[in-house]
């Protein structure tokens, strides 16, 4: 399997578990305004959150999942878990620079303010740390799969 299906993989993963997350978030609450309805506004389809939750489950899956398999190697730091972490801190700097750039100023009014900034910082490090463990379980099977084949193959 290729790094960047790996990380497609990866990142359908996490991306159910934030999604889990961000649903307790709209059935339990409100308590902050829900990712999905960002993206939908962002989008130009404000009142559509299903339109936002398939972006929201596309971006998670295909985009950021193939683009952490391609530079996971690349990280800075040792284990998988903190490269998803560093990964997903980053892409936060771009979701955020996207929604102050396209957002509109009433985004973070009202009884969100810092907290939907807090509520998308915290998502984003649980997506990267699910995301990063769940890489790492793909790499070590397929090197443990190697490991078993070579040691399979007759040396004549």
């Amino acid at each position: 399997m290729s790094r960047v299906q790996k990380g497609m993989m990866a990142g359908l993963a996490a991306t159910v578990v934030v999604v889990g997350l961000e649903a307790v978030n709209m059935v339990a609450g409100p308590w902050f305004t829900p990712f999905p309805n960002i993206l939908a506004h962002m989008i130009g389809m404000e009142g559509t959150p299903a339109v936002g939750w398939i972006a929201h489950i596309l971006i998670g899956t295909l985009a950021l999942g193939s683009l952490f398999g391609v530079l996971c190697p690349r990280l800075p730091t040792d284990t998988f878990a903190t490269k998803g972490i560093a990964f997903s801190v980053g892409a936060f700097v771009v979701l955020m620079t996207g929604i102050f750039l396209m957002g509109d100023r009433q985004t973070f009014a009202g009884d969100g303010g810092f907290g939907v900034v807090a509520w998308l910082l915290i998502t984003n490090v649980v997506f990267g740390i699910v995301m990063g463990l769940v890489y790492g379980r793909l790499v070590e099977r397929d090197k443990r799969i190697a490991r078993e084949m070579a040691a399979g193959i007759p040396a004549h």
